[in-house]
């Protein structure tokens, strides 16, 4: 690591309007653009109908508008309106498609990812880690998600067989008409925009693709995330050499591009260091033993920019040895690694010159393995090694090429200035296909005893009728992608056991009789809860021209008498109504029972939501009294008795007057 230059002062005053700029440009990057002034210099302006558009505020967006540097095409428009329509679905719980439904924390969501990630806005805004992507790749004959912007949640419902209809459904791309860019742009742009809302603060996204659509998926995540976020594009060697040629060449690699939700000026790249590098680590240090093994490295430099204080004179045996251009480290540096005995001299003989390499250690001071330069050529694993995986857990060739585990498991161990993916951490993949990603994670966390948490997210692409994976069993990719996970906890779990008893029958002196080798006494979650995209339980309001008949505003008016659908379960209504206030599906959930009346009680306690059909002055007396940060309640439970609910209102705001503002408590009904 080098020593930057301190930050020179400006001599004036805090510049509010640049950090204003600054701020703006955190929320919406796509709003900034290159104009050329009157003298005809480039300058970086805000494009101000493009923020009305971010706003909400839609007008001409492109007309009449000075020419400049960005990226349109055709339904850019609206899919800005697409993005800011919110979504009335809701996601409902799938008890028997789970594994342990009740403590899991990952997730595998089946439906439209365009409305599911609408709906985990408000649940997982700036929670997400990194999500790793694999969308179609415009080749012209996949699958390709829908970009007319008539397309709505009934169309989808259709479509998964939900509801009946007239037999809409998504399309599959062809040669005549998948290959359209514009077509493709208007899939992949929303998804992107409302994916960069989830991302943390210090959070990555890779994204796969190939050649076909690199260029426009690299400007438009310039756009998304701002072109100062851009970390990598890093290219995948997926093949040793054999296959079809592309316009002469035998096409070999994919790209992985790589972005930040926003770039710390002090990060650093890092990944667990590889065989071959370790093997380079054979010279011993006496002095240094707890460090490990040392290789050594070329002190001087000529590939940095030109730094005049890097740039003396350094003494060994009486003589001064120069850089070519610059050394790596400062002057007090390299005297100080001089002193400790951690560079080497070697002097040569045919140029009577002396070279200076400095020792780089295996283990850091604290005992843990140093880490690797993670480099932008990624030479596999190979395209076979996936069918490999999956063929561990499938007899049939039922998923075509699916992504190697090992490549899922090298992004995640990516380091970013030491806040790699680890921990409780949440990991993304929206565009989950057979479900690689969440076989990556769980392998990880089996491996190093962490708790990274996955949310997959698939559409219920139907499997052809001639498919081996329709033969196998499979209608759908979404239930190949379910199988698999299933498969893979049962593997690790049944790995897991194996390994206890091995363990107790080596050392039964460790193991008493309340610990036994079972799965319940795993702390490595190996669940996840499924959830399907459907439409709301509760009845929408829909917007009614002022000529429609009065026959039909009674229609809509009766509705609303009870606005619950019947067919819908108390969990149906519980987990729509969590996702709608903002808490996450995995929540804990218990059941309490408060004055003789049922209560869920969600995130120890923070929500309580009553779905009974009556509540009572003694049960919101109590309810104050326990102070959640919200309680739920069905308005038709008050029945009509609007003194009880005036006296419920009061109830909540009298105790919130002796609480401070952030501890208020909020009360709603539904």
């Amino acid at each position: 690591m080098t020593i930057q230059d301190p930050e020179k002062m400006t001599g004036t005053s805090f510049d509010i309007s640049a950090e204003n700029r600054a701020q703006l440009k955190q929320l919406f990057p796509s709003v900034f653009t290159e104009t050329k002034n009157d003298k005809g210099e480039l300058d970086e302006s805000i494009d101000f109908e493009k923020l009305k558009a971010e706003l909400g505020t839609f007008s001409d967006l492109f007309e009449s508008r000075r020419e400049r540097y960005g990226m349109d095409w055709p339904g850019k428009k609206e899919a800005l309106r697409l993005i800011q329509t919110p979504s009335a679905a809701t996601l409902k719980p799938c008890r028997e498609e789970s594994v342990n439904f009740d403590t899991t924390e990952n997730l595998f969501i089946e439906g439209d990812n365009l409305e599911v990630l609408k709906l985990l806005q408000k649940s997982y805004y700036g929670k997400v880690k990194m999500i790793y992507i694999d969308p179609p790749y415009n080749t012209g004959n996949e699958f390709i998600y829908p970009d007319d912007f008539t397309e709505n949640l009934d169309t989808y419902l259709e479509y998964a067989g939900l509801i009946n209809g007239d037999g809409k459904k998504f399309s599959t791309s062809n040669t005549n008409e998948g290959r359209f860019h514009t077509n493709w742009l208007n899939m992949i742009y929303p998804r992107l925009y409302l994916a960069r809302n989830l991302l943390r603060e210090d959070g990555v996204i890779f994204i796969s693709i190939d050649d076909n659509e690199v260029n426009n998926l690299r400007k438009i995540c310039d756009e998304v995330f701002g072109e100062e976020n851009f970390i990598a594009e890093l290219v995948w060697q997926k093949k040793t050499g054999a296959g079809a040629k592309s316009k002469g060449f035998i096409g070999l690699h994919e790209y992985v591009l790589c972005f930040a939700k926003l770039i710390i000026p002090t990060w650093d790249i890092a990944a667990p260091m590889s065989e071959k590098t370790k093997a380079m680590y054979t010279k011993k240090d006496e002095h240094f033993a707890k460090l490990g093994p040392f290789a050594t490295w070329p002190l001087d430099t000529t590939s940095m920019d030109e730094r005049t204080n890097l740039r003396f004179p350094i003494f060994h045996q009486g003589q001064e040895i120069w850089p070519r251009k610059q050394w790596l480290w400062s002057k007090s540096r390299v005297e100080l690694a001089q002193q400790e005995n951690k560079l080497t001299f070697n002097y040569n003989d045919k140029t009577a010159s002396w070279s200076v390499r400095f020792k780089g250690y295996l283990f850091e001071e604290n005992g843990e393995e140093k880490s690797g330069k993670p480099t932008s050529v990624m030479i596999g694993p190979y395209t076979q090694e996936g069918t490999k995986d999956f063929q561990k857990y499938f007899d049939r060739d039922v998923f075509p090429f699916p992504k190697p585990v090992a490549l899922l498991k090298h992004l995640l161990s990516i380091q970013v200035e030491g806040v790699e993916v680890s921990g409780d951490d949440i990991v993304m993949d929206f565009f989950a296909g057979s479900g690689t990603t969440a076989e990556a994670i769980l392998q990880l966390n089996q491996e190093t005893d962490q708790n990274i948490k996955f949310i997959l997210v698939q559409l219920p692409e139907p499997c052809s009728n001639d498919s081996e994976a329709f033969k196998a069993g499979y209608k759908t990719i979404s239930d190949i992608g379910k199988e698999r996970i299933r498969r893979v906890l049962e593997s690790i779990d049944t790995a897991t056991r194996k390994k206890l008893e091995i363990d107790k029958n080596k050392s039964p002196e460790l193991f008493t009789a309340d610990i036994e080798p079972s799965s319940e006494k795993l702390t490595m979650d190996l669940g996840f809860k499924v959830l399907k995209l459907n439409k709301s339980n509760f009845k929408q309001w829909q917007k009614l021209d002022p000529a429609t008949p009065v026959e039909k505003i009674e229609e809509q008016l009766s509705l609303h008498i009870d606005h619950i659908d019947h067919q819908a379960t108390p969990e149906d209504l519980l987990y729509e109504i969590l996702l709608k206030t903002g808490f996450k599906p995995t929540e804990k959930i218990e059941t309490r029972t408060i004055v003789g009346t049922k209560v869920f009680s969600v995130a120890e306690g923070a929500l309580l939501l009553c779905l009974e059909d009556t509540v009572t002055k003694e049960l919101i007396d109590q309810i104050a009294e326990i102070e959640p940060m919200q309680f739920i309640c069905l308005d038709s439970a008050f029945h009509s008795n609007d003194q009880l609910k005036a006296n419920a209102v009061q109830t909540f705001a009298a105790r919130n007057m002796q609480k401070e503002k952030h501890n208020q408590i909020i009360f709603k009904t539904i």
